[in-house]
């Protein structure tokens, strides 16, 4: 069985020798290009296909998979919105993901989102890298007096909750599907109510037609002007114009965004030196009450090791015929 993995990154490469030490019955070829019109030839000859890139798969590619034998589209990642579904039906290919590498490790960035929003320590960060050493304008607040409320309680939010617990703070929750397994860490509201009472409001959900701008103005009027916001999802289920004008009209306390739109121009880019090429980007870097960072929530080792597992375990097994778990259509 011959496995080709695109666009690794260095820090993959331990991840995935250990698999393959494993599964020496398995050949596995890595590269580094993505999937696109002018590289798919180059997957000819291979049984398995493994992905992770940030830009759109064009329509030809699908079809020329199904002529070069592919029958599986594997994403390393969580999200899959860089295929196209329908046509990776329509030529046969099994599409799957992994919807959750480490649910700690993105909760666990939350937690830390949190607790330094609360301790205003981007602002004292600054000042003392400016020498300013006055207490005046940082007094924090502490976790265990706040409600924490949680858009999306699925895997990560589910694990975020039960941290947020453990340090006492109080937690509310909205998810369409309610796990009541959390009753004993959190209460569900609607989703009306999560923004009107929380003190931080921490977004964990999948981005779908139901999330694109999620939260908009409507939802960030209903905050109060003392909250804080959380974005470790998807950048687009935050109208980032909506949000840029709740920060310059002081609705909002502030906010951390490990995603944001249009982050594949910016992100995991060395840019020292040169033009921002987003203008949100630059707007939000203005702001000592944000804290940007650059999509790192599942950047630990457990999660970089349990994408490779997962993503290699699911391809062989589909390749075999078994079924996957994991499989999105």
């Amino acid at each position: 069985m011959k496995i080709l993995l695109l666009s690794v990154r260095p820090d993959e490469r331990a991840a995935i020798e250990k698999w393959g030490n494993r599964h020496p019955d398995v050949a596995l070829t890595i590269a580094e290009w993505e999937l696109h019109s002018e590289t798919v030839d180059q997957v000819a000859g291979f049984d398995g296909l493994v992905i992770q890139q940030r830009t759109q798969i064009e329509s030809d590619v699908y079809p020329r998979l199904h002529e070069l034998g592919i029958k599986q589209l594997t994403t390393r990642t969580a999200g899959y919105d860089v295929i196209d579904l329908k046509a990776a039906a329509e030529n046969d290919l099994i599409v799957s993901n992994v919807p959750a590498y480490s649910p700690r490790s993105v909760a666990e960035l939350a937690l830390t989102h949190t607790l330094r929003l609360i301790r205003k320590q981007e602002l004292v960060d600054q000042r003392v890298r400016e020498q300013d050493f006055r207490w005046a304008g940082l007094q924090g607040s502490e976790i265990h007096s706040l409600t924490i409320g949680i858009i999306g309680a699925g895997r990560i939010g589910g694990t975020a909750a039960r941290l947020f617990h453990a340090l006492d703070a109080k937690v509310i929750a909205y998810d369409i599907k309610p796990n009541h397994e959390l009753d004993d860490v959190l209460t569900f509201l609607s989703f009306e109510e999560v923004l009107q009472q929380a003190d931080v409001i921490c977004l964990h959900v999948d981005l779908n037609d139901t999330s694109r701008g999620l939260i908009d103005e409507a939802a960030l009027a209903l905050m109060k002007p003392t909250a804080y916001l959380i974005n470790e999802c998807r950048g687009p289920v935050v109208d980032t114009s909506a949000l840029l004008a709740a920060l310059a009209e002081k609705r909002l306390a502030g906010a951390a965004l490990d995603t944001m739109v249009g982050e594949e121009t910016f992100f995991n880019f060395d840019l020292r030196g040169q033009e921002l090429p987003n203008q949100d980007l630059i707007q939000l870097r203005q702001y000592d009450n944000v804290i940007i960072t650059p999509h790192v929530g599942f950047y630990t080792n457990i999660a970089v090791q349990n994408m490779v597992d997962i993503s290699l375990d699911d391809t062989v097994a589909i390749l075999s015929g078994k079924s996957s778990e994991h499989t999105v259509s």
